[in-house]
Parts: structure tokens; sequence; C-alpha cells
């Protein structure tokens, strides 16, 4: 099952501090919004996360509106009605190919899902919000390997609160 990755992330690719974003940017959540939510018509997408990522979504947000979630975990979670609980990546597709209405598949976080689906054979394509500078950071996310994902796309630079950024996209070789 073909899927792509969405993240936000540093300059040193720092995407997260003590279990939350290290900013706020209300341009890349809209961004974020978009790109998971937008699926064929009569479709809709999943998005993919880990326990501590579905973990670090305001409440009020669990689960995401408009997608099919699914939560990684190797232990027993206590989720809403109609979100799907898994095992692994691998477990996950397989859950998702029984859900015919499904029409795309996002990856959303965090650091150790990321390290494993950049290196899965399906992971066709990131989009990736690149954030200048530098901030204090705990998780991160893996290095692009640039003989298997090419930049295919970049938006022009935005700014928030002093904080400037850009869209990228990178796509399977």
């Amino acid at each position: 099952m073909k899927f792509s990755l969405v993240v936000a992330a540093d300059k040193h690719l720092g995407i997260g501090i003590g279990g939350h974003m290290p900013w706020r940017l209300k341009g890349d959540l809209k961004y974020f919004q978009d790109v998971t939510t937008n699926a064929p018509e009569g479709k809709i997408n999943a998005v993919i996360m880990g326990r501590k990522t579905w973990d670090s979504l305001p409440e009020k947000h669990r689960p995401l509106k408009g997608r099919l979630n699914v939560v990684l975990s190797r232990g027993q979670v206590d989720l809403p009605e109609g979100v799907l609980l898994a095992a692994s990546l691998d477990e996950a597709f397989m859950k998702l190919k029984n859900h015919p209405e499904v029409g795309g598949v996002h990856v959303i976080g965090g650091a150790n899902v990321f390290s494993q689906a950049i290196e899965h054979p399906d992971c066709e394509k990131i989009y990736l919000t690149e954030v200048s500078g530098e901030f204090e950071a705990d998780t991160f996310f893996p290095k692009i390997d640039e003989s298997v994902f090419k930049k295919t796309g970049e938006s022009e630079e935005h700014e928030e609160s002093g904080i400037r950024y850009r869209f990228a996209v990178y796509e399977r070789k």
C-alpha cells in the first residue's frame, strides 16, 4: 500500500520537544490538514501515527476529523470508536486494506514511526515543512536519503511570528 509522510522539521530535522511541536504555525497546520484530508471524490484519507503522537494531539482534536485515524501501539490503548489500533505499520496497512473508502494514506509521526516508514519500499512521498532556524528539540526526523528521494516541489517562503518556513515535496526516485 503506497503512502506518504507529512512532517514539519527545523534545519537540524528537529520535530518535537517534550511531546509537543517546537513551534505553532497556523499556515503549517492548515497545510497539514489540506494534505491529509484532500482525498479523491467519495474517499477518505487515513492517517497513521504512533501512540505518543496520538497522546500529543489536543483532546478536542482526537480523532483527527475527516480522516480514518490509525494508532500504532504494541500495548492496549483506550481509543474512541472508529479509530483503528495496530501493532506495526504493516499491520496498519493490512487493516486499511479492509477499508475500500480509503483514498490515501499518510504517516504523521512520531520519530520512531517516521524512521520505520521512510525505509519502507511503499513510502512514495514526503511532505516536509522546512522550518528555518534551530529550535530546541528532543525528537528528530530521519535524514532524507537523496539517492532515494528527490525534491520535486517547493513553495515560496512564508513567515509567521518571526519564523520562516516553506513547503517541500520529496518523491521516491
